[in-house]
């Protein structure tokens, strides 16, 4: 596969939503903000989404969806599409890392690979 037609970008912000977070029920909640970038020669499609989602006692959860927040957003060639979710664990630190699966305007299906991000609250790696 030609990487110079197929080429997307992910950068993520994270943050600790304490407000909506129980740390006494083992319940914290993060939000996450992820801007996706082609940076390819073709234009593409955001299909389906793919996360594994790990908390600090190596508890695991797959999630696999149709697009994200609701969205199959289509990206043209330099162009960027951010939007922001959540994810809540049991535990105070854990991470996440998935892909995406693209459609290229030429037809083609390739996955866009999200590399692993840490979830944490205030003081909690220290």
């Amino acid at each position: 596969m030609d990487n110079t037609r197929y080429h997307i970008e992910t950068e993520v912000a994270t943050g600790y939503l304490a407000d909506q977070s129980e740390p006494e029920a083992q319940r914290f909640v993060f939000a996450y903000t992820i801007t996706v970038t082609n940076q390819g020669s073709r234009g593409a499609q955001l299909i389906r989404r793919h996360w594994i989602i790990t908390d600090g006692e190596q508890q695991v959860q797959e999630v696999h969806g149709e697009g994200v927040v609701g969205e199959q957003p289509y990206i043209e060639p330099g162009a960027s599409y951010r939007y922001t979710s959540g994810a809540i664990l049991e535990t105070a630190v854990g991470s996440m890392h998935g892909s995406y699966e693209m459609l290229s305007e030429d037809g083609t299906l390739f996955d866009a690979e999200i590399a692993p991000f840490t979830l944490a609250a205030p003081n909690a790696l220290n």
